[in-house]
């Protein structure tokens, strides 16, 4: 069967990020890429030029979805449970923060992070009036996000968001 020409770059960072998040970085290959999209991995050399500039493209799309996904939900939700809650998504689009924070070593994979924090916090002060409590609630946010994924759930968002307004 041939291959198709033409897979648009979106459906190449789903694939892409899907192998991220299940099997890490290091099976990611323009070889590993082509298999899971049926896009010939000259096609992906020829498209992005190098393994870590294909990642690096993959990660930005998702930050740009994020961003978008934020502004929605800013502009959707009234307090600051239902904004959170709209962020954390969870549907099978849902951007895997801890995905997106893989390398900040990467200056512009860390400014977007950066970019994207100073926009959560915002939204966040405007519901709390109180930006070092949005501060507070977003680390508090974050680290829960993070500690979920280890299997902790301890730490109930709500009852911080209580406390804070």
């Amino acid at each position: 069967m041939a291959r198709p020409r033409i897979i648009p770059d979106e459906t190449v960072f789903v694939a892409l990020r899907h192998m991220l998040a299940t099997t890490g970085e290091k099976t990611v290959s323009f070889g590993s890429v082509a298999r899971a999209t049926g896009l010939a991995a000259a096609s992906l050399v020829q498209r992005y030029g190098s393994r870590e500039a294909m990642i690096r493209a993959a990660l930005m799309s998702a930050w740009d979805a994020l961003e978008r996904d934020t502004v929605v939900a800013d502009s959707g939700a009234d307090t600051v449970q239902g904004f959170l809650k709209a962020l954390g998504g969870g549907g099978p689009d849902a951007t895997d923060l801890a995905l997106l924070a893989m390398d900040f070593r990467d200056a512009a994979l860390r400014a977007r992070a950066e970019a994207w924090r100073r926009q959560v916090e915002s939204a966040l002060a405007r519901r709390l009036r109180d930006a070092d409590a949005a501060a507070m609630l977003f680390a508090a946010w974050q680290g829960q996000m993070l500690w979920h994924v280890a299997g902790g759930k301890g730490f109930r968002l709500k009852d911080a968001v209580k406390r804070l307004g």
